[in-house]
């Protein structure tokens, strides 16, 4: 995937308020980076299915991972096709009609074939997975015994047809609305990041690592 403006295909084009629609890769990886937490939705024995998991992004693939037994990687690992979302809220928009109200959003969708990765790629990715959370933090941690290693799975889906929308703006309001008395704007909105809380059965004397103390999101 180049840095410059992807075409989009039938399934990523945007065709109403197509102006919001961001198609380069910096905007894609952004928006993909930024989150810890996406939702992947596929098909098992003509259900749908949406699972909210965590994900990371190496190049041009989005991993995911989970329990070797879980329904969904099983049914992953054959291939079958996925989607791919993740949303970012940032504010509320207030306008003078009703109809004008909306929402601020960075979002990404992208479609693909899942991909089980081999035993070799799983431990590599899942230190990347690890560290990004924060970084040092797979060195601190325990190293994973054999059979946990045995009870998970990495699944991977390259980012070959993908887009991303950003509404970050304020509604088009008619010029009778703006001639009104009536108050409009936007609230933003953000995750607030609280102080680290130390687990109640923490020894006394264990200090804080830093990158727990460093630890920004």
């Amino acid at each position: 995937m180049s840095d410059t403006p992807q075409a989009p295909t039938d399934k990523t084009r945007l065709r109403r308020y197509n102006w919001l629609a961001k198609y380069d890769r910096d905007t894609i990886n952004a928006i993909i980076d930024a989150g810890i937490v996406c939702q992947i939705g596929y098909v098992i024995d003509g259900a749908p299915y949406v699972t909210p998991t965590c994900h990371w992004r190496i190049g041009d693939h989005v991993y995911w991972h989970g329990s070797s037994a879980s329904r969904m990687l099983k049914a992953q690992q054959k291939g079958i096709k996925v989607c791919f979302t993740v949303t970012h809220l940032d504010g509320v928009v207030f306008s003078r009609a009703s109809f004008n109200h909306n929402i601020q959003y960075r979002s990404v969708i992208a479609f693909g074939e899942a991909e089980l990765v081999d035993e070799d790629t799983k431990r590599e990715v899942l230190s990347t997975f690890t560290d990004r959370l924060a970084p040092g933090l797979w060195d601190y941690a325990r190293v994973p015994a054999d059979q946990e290693w045995k009870a998970s799975k990495v699944i991977r889906m390259r980012l070959d047809e993908v887009s991303a929308k950003v509404a970050d703006g304020l509604p088009e309001e008619d010029d009778a609305d703006l001639a009104t008395d009536r108050w409009a704007g936007h609230v933003p909105l953000r995750l607030v990041q609280g102080a680290p809380v130390a687990d109640p059965k923490l020894r006394a004397g264990i200090e804080m690592p830093d990158f727990v103390k460093n630890f920004r999101y």
